[in-house]
């Protein structure tokens, strides 16, 4: 079915489509898409929706974006605690940016589907040996091996259940009672609590007690869904485009085309081109979209862009997820904010300060430095309050789990420590008190 712009679900196909693997059997590739398609969707229309209206409250300055999670999610870290940790932590975060930085925090994971990820090359050589570079668990396995390295498609259908399992789980918690204001200080794991940003988090769960005891003790009910259920939305690279238009329905109660694998989807930094695959793909799905854009843009570019994505310049449609490094934002950013602020664009502008700021320790782990992540932040905020545009989110690569792979923050992790618990298979990540601590200097931006 084509709309009226021409586009279809599969017109992608027309385009040259980048980072795609280089599946050695087309017959089990299409087998798996058609499954796909059967099965129900993952998302549903109408909270997609709900994001956008949220979103564009961000790009108005009247609600925070806080985007964070795996950098690639790992198949086998699907459990349970894994889900409940990674959610604790995203809402230990929203708590403190809502309650001390003044502004309701969208709380958006990097969650239930990413699983793929973009690499410089095709291939790793590894002692004279060449094979597929690891795309992420939903294309191969990160041992190097033959067997392993192949691209399978059947994966993406282990990614649809496990993504699936990982909703379930997290409505479970959002709508069930976990995440009521009730048990702010429950959600304070123990490592979190026997630290300095433990104790300031302690000390703002028991003035949200205070507070929800307050308004008990004067009749005001609290067993409203406002204080007994939260939201959170999925997003994920939107890298394999056959799974992606598998997932690709139509409202039936609005006749449009949503992508229902994840709520928001974003579009990385080596897939933007304006004549490419992934960016016609998404300019026809009615989900709020995200771009990455890193400090070599072409301001031309990025304009046609924003003309494709969001041809209505309807707020809340559009995220740019910049990613410049703590070193450069100051030169590179201001031209893109007063381009788009000469035009009238409607835009999320959201901080990646992970990306750009990595590096090989002495170790020999890839790590990111904390003062970095937070230098990159603050830049940004003061960016946009100089140039009077509005800092509307940001965008955290970051784990529940009490991971040694940034060095810095409260505890000061240091290059030999690393090796402690360095779990990822793909980027470094921010720990969960590094996390928290990156909170608190966040709402203190916020409020100003």
């Amino acid at each position: 079915m084509t709309n009226q712009n021409g586009w279809t679900k599969s017109s992608w196909k027309n385009y040259t489509a980048l980072q795609q693997p280089n599946w050695p059997d087309q017959t089990a590739l299409e087998k798996v898409t058609k499954d796909l398609a059967l099965l129900p969707p993952l998302v549903f229309a109408g909270e997609i929706r709900t994001l956008k209206d949220l979103l564009a409250k961000a790009s108005k300055g009247d609600a925070f974006l806080l985007q964070g999670g795996d950098c690639s999610e790992d198949f086998s870290q699907i459990t349970a605690p894994t889900i409940r940790e990674t959610m604790k932590v995203l809402l230990q975060m929203a708590v403190v940016m809502a309650y001390a930085g003044g502004k309701p925090a969208i709380k958006v994971g990097r969650i239930a589907g990413q699983f793929a990820k973009p690499r410089s090359s095709d291939t790793e050589t590894v002692n004279g040996v060449e094979l597929p570079s690891y795309r992420g668990d939903m294309v191969n396995k990160s041992e190097f091996s033959i067997n392993a390295r192949t691209p399978n498609p059947k994966y993406m259908l282990k990614g649809y259940y496990l993504a699936a399992s990982t909703l379930n789980l997290l409505r479970a918690f959002t709508r069930g009672g976990f995440a009521a204001l009730q048990r702010v200080q429950a959600w304070n794991q123990e490592f979190v609590a026997q630290s300095p940003m433990g104790r300031s988090y302690d000390r703002l769960a028991k003035q949200i007690d205070q507070a929800i005891k307050f308004m008990n003790t004067i009749g005001i009910t609290t067993d409203i869904p406002q204080i007994n259920q939260t939201q959170i939305f999925t997003s994920h690279e939107a890298l394999l485009l056959p799974y992606e238009e598998a997932l690709t329905r139509i409202d039936s109660t609005t006749g449009d085309w949503y992508d229902c694998s994840a709520h928001m989807l974003w579009i990385g930094e080596r897939t933007r081109q304006v004549d490419g695959a992934h960016v016609e793909f998404l300019r026809g799905v009615l989900n709020p979209i995200g771009v990455k854009i890193g400090p070599d843009y072409d301001i031309d570019d990025i304009k046609q862009l924003i003309e494709i994505l969001n041809p209505a310049n309807e707020p809340g449609r559009l995220t740019l997820i910049t990613r410049m490094g703590c070193d450069i934002i100051e030169k590179k950013l201001p031209p893109l904010l007063r381009e788009a602020r000469k035009e009238g664009y409607h835009i999320v502008w959201n901080c990646d300060p992970m990306h750009a700021n990595t590096y090989t320790s002495e170790s020999g782990h890839k790590t990111r430095d904390f003062n970095d992540i937070l230098k990159e932040i603050t830049r940004f905020f003061e960016i946009h309050w100089a140039e009077g545009t509005i800092p509307g989110g940001v965008h955290l690569e970051m784990t529940g789990k009490n991971v040694t792979e940034c060095v810095g923050g409260a505890r000061n992790i240091v290059s030999e420590e690393l090796h402690n618990r360095y779990d990822t298979t793909c980027d470094p990540r921010l720990n969960a008190e590094q996390s928290l601590e990156v909170a608190f200097q966040i709402a203190d931006m916020i409020k100003r």
